[in-house]
């Protein structure tokens, strides 16, 4: 079965003063947060960005698929956190999402580094959020293994 989840946004003006938001409509999860043009291309200031969100999907969705596949092969993972870097760029055709950088470190019982980064390799390349970018953005995973 399908699983469709909705966001909602609005925009006011013109792109370079104007001014939106963006709220989790499925989850009510978080409403309102404020967007603009500014918050993607210089400072944040308590705004978020398209890209930010991106990222957060991100890392949300590889933390479960590497979480996924360290338990499959019996390394049930303690902790994990990680990080998106999204990166906004001009390029010959224009801004473009250019990157999205994963960044994981984990307590893992039981398995050593080698087997820890082979593995986040396959998630990297297993998370919906992964494939959804792959092709358009370029994909990178560095895991640090937790003593």
């Amino acid at each position: 079965m399908a699983a469709v989840r909705q966001a909602d946004a609005t925009w006011a003006g013109d792109l370079p003063t104007g001014k939106g938001t963006v709220t989790a409509t499925s989850s009510g999860a978080f409403n309102a947060l404020a967007t603009t043009w500014a918050s993607r291309i210089e400072s944040a200031d308590g705004r978020t960005s398209p890209e930010e969100l991106l990222g957060a999907a991100h890392a949300s969705c590889f933390s479960m698929a590497f979480g996924n596949e360290l338990a499959k092969r019996g390394f049930p993972p303690e902790r994990l956190a990680v990080s998106a870097s999204v990166t906004l760029d001009m390029t010959d055709a224009g801004r473009r999402v250019i990157s999205s950088a994963l960044t994981v470190s984990g307590r893992v019982p039981g398995i050593d580094a080698a087997t820890f980064a082979e593995i986040a390799e396959i998630a990297k390349n297993g998370c919906p959020i992964s494939n959804a970018l792959k092709g358009n953005v370029v994909l990178s995973v560095e895991p640090t293994l937790e003593s």
